[in-house]
């Protein structure tokens, strides 16, 4: 978790507060940025700013003002794990079931206080039903009720629900700032793991943390030699395959994921300049299979031979093998 008054949130907390402060302070926001920079424990903490806003009665832990839809457990037995505390798998979507007995809610009038909010994260992972069902509430909110809509990729929400709402970004962090915040976490971290993550991190604490629990430092060595050299063979491919698992779960897959961007747009900073065409391609395609897998199915398999196929796509040099 990241400290929600962290330093690299400084001027996003400047911004909320200043608009918390107004007389008309806007009903919805998109807190917009790479996964793993915080905006989730952002979200929580400004939503109890705003319930706090004319009201006696102290914040809990789990206030009835505050509303939060994320991704439900996938069945009944991933339901009791989550009633236990256990690490649970979810369902791919945020469902229109979801948006709408939100909605129920807002009939009524906030239990503790004048003011509610309602965080959705990620607002990425709405079904196309359940979006359009909260564009309604987006467009005649009720009074007091604020939204903060959690997105990895704000292009992905639908333009008329990102015109409704004022936008707060969160931009990667420098290496060195990634590894201050690791080494805060856990003084007695090995120095060469944590500047390894936060090379990994592109710049997303949360993504370095992933980075050492997951232990991918094998498969973001792979993925930079596939990069560099290709994979005419298809070794570097298995061996990638092998690394990422032949169950992962959701997590894994897209932090996995996230870690393939990175290694690319770490290589197009400072390119050679016949190489930016395939590396620019890699990376969009990338960013396209990203979206795909959260909606689809995918074998993981199949998953791990295409990020491999498209790390080696953008080698110079690259043989026919790379795809």
């Amino acid at each position: 978790m990241i400290p929600p008054e962290a330093a690299h949130h400084a001027r996003q907390w400047r911004e909320w507060r200043t608009a918390l402060a107004s007389p008309r302070m806007h009903h919805a926001w998109i807190l917009a940025g790479r996964r793993g920079l915080g905006k989730h424990d952002f979200a929580i903490a400004a939503a109890r700013e705003v319930v706090a806003t004319g009201r006696d009665a102290p914040v809990g832990e789990s206030d009835p003002d505050i509303h939060v839809l994320t991704h439900l457990p996938k069945d009944e037995k991933e339901a009791k794990k989550a009633e236990k505390g256990e690490a649970f798998e979810t369902k791919r979507n945020i469902a229109i079931d979801q948006v709408r007995a939100m909605q129920a809610r807002l009939t009524t009038r906030p239990t503790l206080g004048s003011r509610r909010a309602i965080i959705i994260d990620p607002a990425d992972d709405l079904e196309r039903n359940a979006a359009n069902a909260l564009l309604k509430s987006l467009e005649e909110p009720p009074e007091g009720t604020f939204f903060l809509l959690v997105t990895h990729r704000p292009g992905s929400l639908l333009p008329t629900i990102r015109s409704r709402a004022r936008i707060l970004r969160f931009n990667p962090l420098p290496a060195s700032q990634v590894e201050e915040v690791l080494r805060a976490a856990d003084a007695a971290a090995d120095p060469a793991d944590l500047a390894l993550a936060a090379r990994a991190s592109g710049g997303a604490p949360g993504a370095a943390v992933a980075f050492l629990a997951q232990e991918l430092a094998p498969a973001e060595a792979l993925m930079r030699r596939l990069v560099a050299e290709g994979d005419p063979d298809f070794t570097l491919r298995g061996k990638l395959g092998e690394e990422i698992g032949a169950r992962p779960d959701r997590r894994r897959l897209a932090t996995t994921l996230d870690l393939a961007r990175t290694v690319l747009a770490q290589r197009l900073e400072q390119p050679e300049r016949n190489a930016i065409p395939a590396l620019v391609e890699a990376h969009s395609r990338l960013v396209t299979l990203s979206g795909q897998a959260r909606s689809y199915n995918f074998d993981p398999g199949f998953l791990a031979m295409e990020i491999g196929t498209l790390l080696a796509s953008a080698a110079p040099n690259r043989a026919t093998g790379n795809g």
